[in-house]
């Protein structure tokens, strides 16, 4: 591979954006979870 190539997204790469959008999903619905229980968030 020449320099300034770049390199075409493989299986990995979308594993890594499944992987970072079910933690931004994890972290909305823990946030919903504990406004029920009277959390406040600044």
């Amino acid at each position: 591979m020449a320099r300034g190539e770049d390199a075409a997204p493989d299986i990995y790469v979308g594993l890594l954006f499944v992987a970072v959008a079910s933690l931004i999903t994890g972290c909305i619905f823990l946030a919903l979870e504990l406004q029920s229980y009277g959390w406040k968030f600044n």
